[in-house]
């Protein structure tokens, strides 16, 4: 079903209703937007991804593919599907993609999971690394599971990066979105890539960007090994900051003129305006490291497609809630599924 001027009203307005019957209510314990982040990450009943779930390769561009961890129901084509990404130095197997794939298969969708390129140990299916306005290859992945598959009724969901990713490609569709792609869902989305990396290099967050260069300075010296003519490993101890190592492999890679020209380029914020396709938006306000201010952004309010809740609290990613019924404590997680599901009854 494509949306008018005054469907998409309606809907939004049933989605905020729903979303406010059940409003976000933080854990007792963890209230705050670190505590929030870091229990999330470290609770220990997350669910562990071993569905042995089929693995399916996506040529992105020539010499490129990703891999993606795919769970159909029977009869897949009668199904709805959701397709996720992850978060920065995430991949098919962060908590948050096994545990809303989990959710999501029970109620009946097929799951995608896909990793970024060189994620989820697939350094050697591309020469190049990632960077977090790649839309292109969610584009690849989507007209496949279209044409080859025959999927109807797709929704794509992003979380952290991998939601400015899914927010861009929505933007980039503009008036003429897939008919097939029914709706988009993001958590913790990095709307604005300047903004996120200067909130990141603040000293409050030494230990969240610490987390990321580690990995990243990993990542490097395994590709220095598979692709030594593309890579150079040397002085990468000495890059500080996100920024710095953006500077010294992204933009360059990617032709970018300067990390300010990646980061303008690859960030959603621009497009958001263009989308044409129900979208939903979660973001807490305290998140730690990814900023809320963007997205007080006028162009995200006057964009009757797209529906922004903004909690006080949760966090990045995380969102652990004062369990009630019969959910968990994931409270994005479970709104994620739910909305899929209400779009796609009213589809």
């Amino acid at each position: 079903m494509l949306y008018d001027k005054t469907s998409i009203v309606i809907l939004r307005d049933q989605l905020t209703q729903k979303l406010k019957s059940q409003a976000f209510v933080p854990h007792r314990v963890f209230q705050g937007g670190d505590t929030q982040t870091l229990a999330a990450y470290l609770w220990p009943l997350r669910p562990r991804d071993r569905t042995g779930d089929e693995e399916r390769l996506f040529q992105v561009e020539p010499g490129s593919q990703v891999l993606a961890r795919c769970r159909w129901q029977l009869n897949r084509a009668e199904h709805p599907t959701i397709v996720m990404w992850h978060g920065m130095e995430g991949s098919t197997a962060s908590a948050y993609m096994v545990s809303t794939a989990e959710k999501a298969f029970r109620d009946g969708f097929n799951v995608v999971r896909v990793n970024f390129r060189n994620c989820g140990g697939t350094e050697h299916l591309s020469p190049t690394l990632y960077h977090g306005g790649l839309s292109g290859d969610l584009r690849v992945v989507i007209d496949e599971l279209i044409a080859r598959d025959g999927l109807a009724r797709i929704f794509i969901a992003g979380f952290s990066l991998g939601g400015n990713m899914v927010l861009k490609l929505a933007g980039e569709y503009g008036d003429n979105p897939p008919p097939e792609v029914k709706a988009v869902c993001t958590v913790s989305p990095s709307i604005n890539m300047r903004a996120s990396c200067d909130l990141l290099m603040r000293p409050r967050n030494w230990i969240y960007q610490q987390d990321f260069l580690r990995r990243l300075r990993w990542r490097i010296r395994v590709k220095e090994k598979l692709f030594p003519d593309l890579y150079d490993s040397n002085g990468l101890r000495r890059l500080r900051s996100i920024e710095q190592f953006d500077d010294r492999y992204i933009a360059p890679m990617f032709g970018f003129e300067s990390t300010d020209d990646y980061y303008a380029k690859a960030s959603s914020l621009p497009v958001i305006r263009r989308i044409r396709i129900p979208t939903l938006m979660i973001h807490s306000q305290d998140d730690p490291f990814i900023p809320f201010r963007p997205l007080r952004d006028p162009s995200i309010a006057a964009n009757p497609y797209v529906l922004l809740i903004a909690p006080e609290h949760g966090g990045h990613v995380a969102f652990m809630s004062a369990k009630s019924g019969n959910e968990d404590r994931f409270w994005a997680e479970n709104r994620l599924v739910e909305v899929c599901e209400a779009i796609g009854s009213a589809a």
